[in-house]
C-alpha cells in the first residue's frame, strides 16, 4: 500500500513540474473577502502554492483520530 501511495504522489509531483515548465505567464489572483489587492504571479507558482495548501490540509486532516478498539486494562 505504501508503494502505491509513493507512486501516486510522485505522479502528482510530475504533473506539478510539467505545469511549471509550460505555464510561465503571469495570472491575476483575486480573493475579495480576504485580500483587497490583486496578486500577479506566474501560473506555476500559484499551482505550487495551491498544491502545497491542499497537501497540508490533507496532512492535518489525516493526523490523529485513530482509536484502538479493544479492552482497556
Amino acid at each position: 500500500m505504501l508503494l502505491i501511495k509513493i507512486v501516486f504522489v510522485s505522479a502528482i509531483f510530475l504533473l506539478l513540474v510539467l505545469m511549471g515548465v509550460h505555464n510561465r505567464e503571469t495570472v491575476d489572483f483575486n480573493l475579495p473577502p480576504l485580500m483587497t489587492n490583486v496578486v500577479e504571479q506566474p501560473a506555476a507558482l500559484m499551482y505550487f502554492a495551491f498544491f502545497a495548501v491542499g497537501l497540508m490540509t490533507g496532512a492535518f486532516l489525516s493526523i490523529g483520530g485513530r482509536r484502538r478498539s479493544g479492552k482497556s486494562s
